[in-house]
């Protein structure tokens, strides 16, 4: 197999992941605001409402207002969560608990990095292969790669929310290709959803590579 010139990964579910899960973390914040609900149902309806979410996108937004636009998307999923879990009316102020909840998803607090992750990033450094990231997330990205000491590793990081295109599309793979001035068939993606890493890198001409996290 002939070494690709960047290797590019998905960032949640494939370098990193949610400790316990998003439902976990939103019942414990919850209960802080006095709202008491298992787990297991936030996160069913949270999985619900992220599925049914239009993709992260805002292809005519300026680029000082994405952020604005990133925590408007979330903001949505989040409530339509508790809504459906039908605790949404015990908050008094569900804006103050949502902003603690998506200040805490920035910081390292909420993730863990798989087993696997630094010893391979290490050694693609080693072999001179350029690293990039491919992401749905949003600009939070940043702040919590910096927090999990993984930053350095990467040379690019492209994200939907900025790239105004999200995976499967093959624009936003266009996008982060051209950062590294590389052909589609000299670059490998890597991730953890068959349809939006495997099947969509291999669609915009790179070899794509599923890692089973047992995600889906």
């Amino acid at each position: 197999m002939e070494r690709p010139k960047v290797i590019f990964l998905d960032a949640v579910g494939t370098i990193f992941g949610v400790k316990g899960s998003v439902g976990e973390v939103y019942s414990q914040i919850a209960r802080e605001f006095g709202v008491a609900t298992s787990a297991e149902t936030l996160n069913e309806m949270f999985l619900q409402s992220f599925k049914a979410a239009p993709p992260p996108v805002f292809p005519d937004v300026q680029e000082q207002d994405i952020p604005q636009y990133e925590f408007e998307w979330w903001f949505q999923i989040a409530s339509n969560t508790f809504k459906q879990a039908g605790v949404f009316e015990q908050f008094y102020d569900f804006s103050a608990f949502f902003s603690e909840v998506y200040i805490h998803f920035g910081t390292a607090e909420p993730w863990f990095v798989y087993d696997d992750v630094i010893p391979a990033l290490t050694k693609w450094q080693k072999m001179g292969i350029e690293l990039g990231i491919v992401s749905n997330f949003d600009s939070r990205l940043y702040s919590v790669l910096q927090a999990l000491e993984l930053r350095d590793f990467f040379s690019s990081i492209t994200i939907s929310t900025q790239a105004g295109a999200a995976k499967p599309d093959p624009q936003i793979f266009a996008i982060a290709l051209e950062k590294h001035n590389c052909e589609p068939a000299a670059a490998w993606h890597i991730g953890d959803s068959i349809a939006e890493d495997y099947q969509a890198a291999k669609a915009a001409g790179l070899r794509g590579i599923w890692i089973n996290r047992g995600n889906e």
